[in-house]
């Protein structure tokens, strides 16, 4: 358990009901990731180490929504069941929750896009991020690259992610994407061996 040191963050993406099974936009086998997940929740606990969790959080009429001419369904409109966490993910009460995507006609992939969350890391003393959750091929990769714009280490948790695979091989070339930007593949094993 010695992997983690002081700097480091969980970062979790958009766990939330409508990208889960029965959601407006699921996605495929993403309730898979969130017993993953949870290992490195308790053991970012454990440390003492910060977690933040990104939401979308849109308005009833989101420019990405269909019937505003967007690509994806209504999905996490805010103060929805859809847009909660589900209750199988277990957030310590200390997680701080980053919305995104709350101006009607602005996307928002990215957890650092038009948020908090670059302020908050930098109050915390943040340089190294461990980042899972959804979907890999949509905020995972948007977050992701911008983290290294901004010069955090990303950990990619490549166990505690899954796309959407619009195309096939949507995920794998995220995940190609972002260990060309310099994001460490790491998988449970390797932080706690």
């Amino acid at each position: 358990m010695n992997y983690l040191r002081p700097g480091d963050a969980l970062l979790v993406v958009d766990v939330q009901n409508d990208f889960l099974p029965g959601g407006t936009l699921a996605v495929p086998e993403g309730q898979e990731i969130i017993p993953a997940l949870q290992r490195y929740l308790d053991v970012f606990v454990e440390a003492s180490a910060p977690v933040f969790a990104t939401r979308d959080w849109h308005p009833p009429n989101h420019c990405s929504f269909h019937a505003q001419g967007g690509p994806w369904p209504a999905h996490c409109v805010a103060q929805t069941h859809g847009a909660e966490f589900p209750p199988s993910l277990h957030l310590p009460p200390s997680s701080i929750v980053i919305s995104k995507g709350t101006e009607p006609s602005q996307e928002a992939y990215s957890g650092f896009q038009g948020t908090s969350l670059h302020d908050h890391l930098q109050a915390a003393g943040i340089t190294r991020l461990f980042v899972g959750g959804l979907a890999t091929d949509y905020c995972i990769l948007h977050t992701v690259h911008d983290a290294r714009r901004l010069h955090y280490m990303v950990y990619l948790l490549v166990d505690a992610v899954r796309a959407v695979n619009v195309l096939p091989e949507d995920g794998a070339r995220a995940e190609t994407s972002m260990v060309a930007a310099g994001a460490i593949p790491l998988r449970w094993e390797q932080l706690v061996a």
